[in-house]
């Protein structure tokens, strides 16, 4: 396998993760969580996820190295990301990386995390089928792409407007006191009917998708929930937790698979890109196997481990970036809390 070599820093959220790439082939992808630390708060704390960041960074820096049994000065370049993501938490990564960087007198370049979900397929599938429809659903992120090249021709089609899917699922899962992160715990208690109870598709309606025909919406759906179940404990009325955890699941899924092949027919695209902590959920790929071959689309997701944030997508990026000859980033570059999708490159 041929291609740049490059070490990739993710440090947006809560898992400081070192991956290394060289073209499309995987060395190392090494994270610390540190989830556990956020638990009792029922989401992330920024100041907490930052230092956290700090005494991880060293330890899973060298274990990538380890892993991938190279010598830094084999590297051809550091990426990083720059953002989007939490600023305390970002500026960690982007310390270190630029620290690395001139240690190792290597090229340094501030990378996109949300185009980074995209790239990370690279390396277990090859090259991406251009176009293609990317969904990214994460914690903080639910997004429509239209990926044309994945260095430089990427278009944002819609985004949420308020909760993204991650956050309604931490969310709802506090309401049904079943613990965080909200994702994996509702799937696991998803196993009753997710036709059992009728919620809310946020931004469905016909007048909705006048405006926001790719944007989602799911503050209303959690509040659906919380006043559902609110109704049925006041009133005495029983219910399963498994038909409410499934049909919030069934609503939030709906909704993303609805939208994300309405866009691969408007844009004559055959081929989706699932990505994000999100794609790892059952009913989301499950729904998406149903539904995507009858609309003549391919769906392609990288596995699991993947799917949330890692250093292997920063580095599968950098080298993408790499080898279409992008000029490095200046190393007085900052972290961009809110950077845009289409600045793949700071």
């Amino acid at each position: 396998m041929t291609g740049p070599l490059v070490l990739g820093i993710e440090t947006s959220c809560d898992e400081t993760g070192v991956g290394i790439v060289r073209g499309t082939e995987l060395l190392a992808n090494e994270v610390a969580s540190s989830m556990e630390l956020h638990a009792r708060f029922g989401g992330v704390v920024p100041e907490i996820a930052s230092r956290a960041h700090l005494e991880a960074m060293v330890p899973t820096l060298e274990r990538a190295l380890a892993a991938a049994d190279i010598d830094p000065s084999t590297l051809d370049a550091v990426a990083v990301t720059a953002g989007p993501g939490l600023m305390g938490a970002l500026a960690v990564g982007v310390a270190a990386a630029k620290a690395a960087a001139v240690a190792w007198r290597k090229p340094l370049y501030g990378v996109n995390h949300l185009v980074g979900h995209v790239a990370v397929d690279r390396v277990d599938h090859g090259e991406l089928p251009t176009p293609c429809v990317a969904l990214l659903v994460s914690g903080g992120h639910t997004s429509l792409l239209l990926v044309r090249d994945i260095v430089d021709d990427i278009v944002e089609l819609g985004a949420t407007i308020d909760d993204a899917a991650g956050e309604a699922y931490d969310k709802v899962a506090r309401v049904l006191g079943l613990g965080y992160p909200g994702g994996p715990v509702i799937d696991k208690a998803a196993t009753g009917s997710g036709s059992a109870i009728r919620f809310p598709r946020g931004l469905t309606s016909k007048r909705d998708l006048a405006k926001h025909r790719y944007d989602f919406s799911f503050s209303g759906l959690k509040t659906a929930v919380a006043r559902w179940v609110e109704i049925a404990e006041r009133d005495g009325v029983p219910y399963e937790l498994a038909d409410v955890a499934a049909s919030f699941q069934e609503a939030v899924c709906d909704v993303l698979v609805s939208k994300a092949l309405d866009a691969c027919d408007a844009y004559g695209v055959q081929n989706l890109l699932l990505g994000g902590g999100v794609a790892a959920n059952s009913r989301l790929r499950s729904m998406l196997a149903e539904r995507a071959p009858q609309r003549g689309v391919e769906v392609r997701s990288p596995r699991p481990a993947l799917c949330t944030d890692n250093g292997a997508m920063i580095a599968a990026l950098g080298s993408a970036v790499v080898a279409a000859g992008f000029e490095p980033s200046p190393l007085d570059f900052g972290a961009t809390s809110a950077l845009p999708i289409t600045s793949v490159v700071v």
